[in-house]
């Protein structure tokens, strides 16, 4: 035992000194496989009947799955030679369960689990065999070194339920152990870096070679594989990327913006495909970030397909959750850009060289104090510009969007970011003679926040009006 407790201290003493370095643990999907040593300490009380030395050294297999971040299931074996204290003759006793483990925080570096399980023991004696029926219950932890790799420490309680030929049939047995586990499959947990925009969202020309393809398994169809413009030839690119509310998956007014220009471009060009990507901040759960991110990426298929009548066997949808971030999510500003909407799109070519139109457009947003509605002096030119924009271009109109933080009951939140919004609408039509006609104001509350609200930073941001202003395409 003596050898046990040494290695036990050395192992210690490593994920010690390899703990600065974890990284993030469980994976739904993954499987495992887990080498360990420990020791067995058999039932003081059931010495007389089987007269065992107490504490024997053990080790096995773990061969388990993760069927969600929290649940997995484990078949267990392991190998033990126990010794008659009597005789000095020793004897292989095999040892073999099925376990249901619960992991605590499986989204973490340090992950606690309890474990409950059954499964059986034999024993090979000289010209025999003895089988008895098991049950355990114990709990453990894992210390990931990186995403796949973790050291770990187990302890269970064995009730072993003994053969009818013993006095008493139920013996208390404890198991402890230490090992480590291999991680394999499964969700990925490394973020993949930000993908640099080709173009501006109104489209470039450029001589440049294609981007890469999408991934084949999103694919809907084989995509057009683009060459090398021929001499004469140009390329033209198009991009989509926008923003998303928190927890939201509805397309935001800017958003359509691109989108009508995406779908313009694969409505001129037919042979080009699309790969919609949806992301999310790490704020929930994996599975439900899972699901928030494919329907906003199915949000915006669904727009190109039911208002710009683009096939959707030239789009597919695919959702990421949280596990490509391009910003920091220890931040609300990170959290925000990492709720987003990528698209992957074919640039196509065609035979003369044309200068795309130039869009020009035109956003607001201007932030209020707790609970009032006043518009502060300093937004006052920034409104300005606004009035001018919309002189300029007469035909162009504004929706203007109130927002609040959660701070208060819904419906004082309502009327509030409704009064903000009609302040901004009235100050364009009093000050500088915006037609109302051209002009709308609509309250949400508290119901789209860009930030979350358990910080004073977070609810600044969602005191907010959002104006909504046409683009203009100058030709």
């Amino acid at each position: 035992m003596k050898k046990i407790t040494g290695f036990i201290c050395i192992m210690v003493l490593a994920v010690m000194a390899l703990a600065a370095t974890a990284h993030a643990g469980e994976r739904a999907g993954a499987f495992s496989i887990s080498p360990f040593v420990g020791g067995y300490i058999f039932d003081d009380s059931k010495l007389p009947q089987r007269n065992y030395r107490e504490n024997r050294i053990t080790g096995g297999l773990r061969l388990g799955y993760d069927w969600t971040d929290n649940f997995a299931t484990e078949l267990v074996g392991s190998y033990l030679k126990i010794e008659d204290q009597a005789t000095d003759i020793e004897n292989g006793m095999y040892s073999y369960h099925l376990d249901l483990i619960w992991n605590f925080m499986p989204r973490s570096a340090f992950v606690p689990y309890l474990a409950l399980g059954g499964g059986g023991t034999t024993i090979r004696y000289h010209g025999a065999n003895s089988h008895d029926g098991t049950a355990n219950g114990g709990a453990g932890f894992k210390l990931f070194f990186n995403d796949d790799i973790a050291f770990r420490a187990d302890a269970r309680r064995i009730i072993d339920f003994q053969s009818d030929h013993v006095r008493e049939n139920i013996a208390r047995n404890w198991e402890y152990s230490v090992g480590l586990t291999f991680v394999v499959g499964g969700r990925s947990m490394k973020a993949a870096p930000a993908r640099a925009a080709a173009t501006e969202p109104g489209g470039t020309v450029a001589q440049t070679p294609p981007p890469a393809q999408p991934e084949p398994q999103a694919q809907p169809q084989p995509a057009p594989v683009a060459a090398e413009p021929t001499p004469g030839h140009y390329k033209y690119c198009i991009t989509l990327q926008g923003e998303f509310d928190i927890d939201k998956a509805i397309v935001r007014q800017e958003l359509r913006d691109q989108i009508a220009q995406v779908g313009n471009f694969m409505k001129k060009y037919p042979t080009t495909t699309a790969v919609i990507e949806g992301h999310t901040d790490n704020v929930g759960s994996y599975n439900h970030n899972m699901d928030l991110s494919q329907r906003r990426a199915q949000a915006v298929v669904d727009v190109l397909a039911e208002q710009y009548g683009i096939e959707r066997t030239r789009l597919a949808a695919k959702g990421y959750g949280f596990t490509r971030p391009i910003a920091d999510n220890a931040t609300n500003e990170g959290k925000q850009k990492n709720r987003r909407i990528e698209a992957i799109i074919d640039c196509a070519f065609d035979v003369q060289q044309v200068t795309p139109p130039e869009r020009l457009c035109m956003s607001l947003v201007v932030d209020f104090d707790p609970g009032k509605a006043e518009i502060k002096p300093q937004y006052r030119d920034e409104i300005a510009k606004v009035a001018d924009y919309m002189k300029r271009y007469t035909t162009t109109t504004a929706v203007i969007e109130g927002h609040t933080d959660n701070t208060g009951n819904a419906a004082q939140n309502m009327k509030l970011s409704q009064q903000r919004a009609q302040n901004v609408a009235d100050y364009l039509v009093k000050n500088f003679g915006i037609e109302r006609s051209r002009l709308s104001a609509k309250g949400f509350g508290s119901t789209r926040p860009i930030a979350y609200n358990n910080t004073a930073e977070g609810r600044q941001q969602n005191r907010r009006i959002n104006a909504i202003i046409d683009c203009v395409v100058n030709k």
